[in-house]
C-alpha cells in the first residue's frame, strides 16, 4: 500500500488515506478485520476468475478495469484491499479509481423526484413503527442515560450501526459510571430491525424507492455487459466499492425478498458467460456472498424450469432493466426519466 501514490485517483479521492495509520479507528473507518475480509474477497475472486477462467490476461491493460468508489476512506480502502487480493503485486500505474458522489452510484441520473417521494413515505413508515414500539423506546432511554446524552440524540445516531461494529469485532459494549450497554439492549434493537424488514416488504414503499434508486447502476452494469458481448475488451472487470445503502436497494429491485440487510464486506457479483457452441448467445449469473441467487431474481425465477442451463439469458436481464422495472412501478412510464417525473403518487 505504500506504493499507492503511483496510482491515479479522481478528485477528491487523492486526499483520502490509503490505509488506516492510527491505532484507534474512529466512527466510519475501516478496521483491520475489514481489511482482511476484503483481501479474502479478492483472493476468492482471483481463484475463480483469474486462475480458473482467465478473465484477464497476465499483461492486462488499465482500460480492462473499471474501478469506482464513493468519497469515504473506508470504501476506497475496501476497494484497494479487494483489488490487492484479486491482483497481487499489481502495477499501481495501471490503477485509476473514479469518484462516485452518490451512494446510489447514479452518476448523472441522480435527480429523481419520485424516488425521493418514495423514500420520504418509507421513512415515515419506519418512524411510525418505531413510535409504536414501547420496548424499543425504553431501551433507547436506558442507553441514553448510560452514555449520558439526550434520548433524541442517541436515536438519531442509529446505534445499531455502532453496536453491530462492536459485536462483529468481539468487543465489549461500552460501560460508564451509569451502567453498561448489554446484550439485552442489542437484542431489542436487532429484533426491531428484523420486524422493520418484514413490514418493509409488506408495504412495498421501499420497493418503489429501490426500483428507481437501483436503476442507474443496474443500467450501467447491463450496458457494460452488452459491450462485452459485442466483443469490446474495456471494463472486463468492474468494481464498485460501495455501501450497505447501495446494495440494499439493488437486492430489493432484483426481487430478492429473502435477502436481509447487507453484512460487513458483503459482495454482489454479476457474471457474463458466452456460449462456446453458440458464441453470439450470452447468459448471466448473479451471486450474493458466494451463493448463486440467479433463479431467485424476479426476472429469472422460472427460467430453470424451461432450460437445462444453470444460468439466465442476458436478454432477460436487459428486458428487466429496460422495461420490466418501469412496469413494476406502474403509471405507464417507459423510461427512467418518465418514471422519475411521474406525478400523482
Amino acid at each position: 500500500m505504500s506504493k499507492g501514490p503511483g496510482a491515479s485517483f479522481e478528485s477528491p479521492l487523492h486526499s483520502l488515506p490509503l490505509y488506516s495509520s492510527h491505532q484507534l479507528c474512529e466512527m466510519g473507518e475501516l478496521t483491520q478485520t475489514g481489511v482482511v475480509q476484503h483481501l479474502q474477497n479478492g483472493q476468492l475472486l482471483r481463484d475463480i476468475y483469474l486462475k480458473k477462467h482467465k478473465l484477464l490476461p497476465s499483461n492486462w491493460a488499465a482500460e480492462q478495469l473499471h474501478l469506482e468508489t464513493t468519497g469515504k476512506s473506508r470504501t476506497l480502502q475496501s476497494g484497494l484491499a479487494l483489488l490487492y487480493g484479486f491482483l497481487p503485486d499489481f502495477d499501481w500505474k495501471k490503477v485509476y479509481f473514479r469518484h462516485q458522489p452518490s451512494a446510489l452510484f447514479c452518476s448523472g441520473n441522480c435527480y429523481c423526484p419520485l424516488r425521493n417521494q418514495y423514500l420520504e413515505k418509507e421513512q415515515r413508515r419506519q418512524y411510525l413503527l418505531r413510535l409504536n414500539n414501547r420496548q424499543l423506546e425504553r431501551t433507547y432511554e436506558e442507553m441514553a442515560r448510560i452514555v449520558d446524552i439526550p434520548t433524541k440524540q442517541l436515536r438519531a445516531a442509529n446505534p445499531i450501526d455502532s453496536l453491530l461494529c462492536l459485536f462483529c469485532h468481539n468487543v465489549s459494549f461500552p460501560c460508564t459510571k451509569n451502567g453498561c450497554i448489554t446484550m439485552d439492549h442489542f437484542k431489542v434493537i436487532k429484533t426491531h430491525q428484523i420486524e422493520d424488514e418484514r413490514e418493509r416488504q409488506e408495504k412495498k414503499l421501499y420497493l418503489g424507492y429501490a426500483l428507481l434508486g437501483a436503476h442507474p447502476i443496474l443500467n450501467q452494469t447491463v450496458g457494460r455487459m452488452q459491450h462485452t458481448a459485442e466483443g469490446r475488451k474495456e471494463g472486463l472487470f468492474t468494481l464498485y466499492s460501495a455501501h450497505d445503502v447501495t446494495l440494499a436497494p439493488i437486492l430489493s429491485a432484483l426481487g430478492l425478498t429473502g435477502a436481509r440487510f447487507p453484512r460487513f464486506a458483503a459482495r454482489l457479483v454479476f457474471e457474463l458467460w458466452q456460449d462456446r457452441e453458440k458464441p453470439r448467445e450470452h447468459s448471466v449469473r448473479i451471486l450474493y456472498d458466494g451463493v448463486d441467487i440467479t433463479f431467485h431474481t424476479s426476472f429469472c425465477q422460472d427460467h430453470h424450469r424451461r432450460s437445462p442451463k444453470p444460468m439466465c439469458p442476458l436478454e432477460n436481464l436487459v428486458r428487466f432493466i429496460k422495461k420490466d422495472m418501469f412496469v413494476a412501478l406502474g403509471g405507464g412510464s417507459t423510461n427512467y426519466y418518465e418514471a422519475c417525473h411521474r406525478e400523482g403518487f
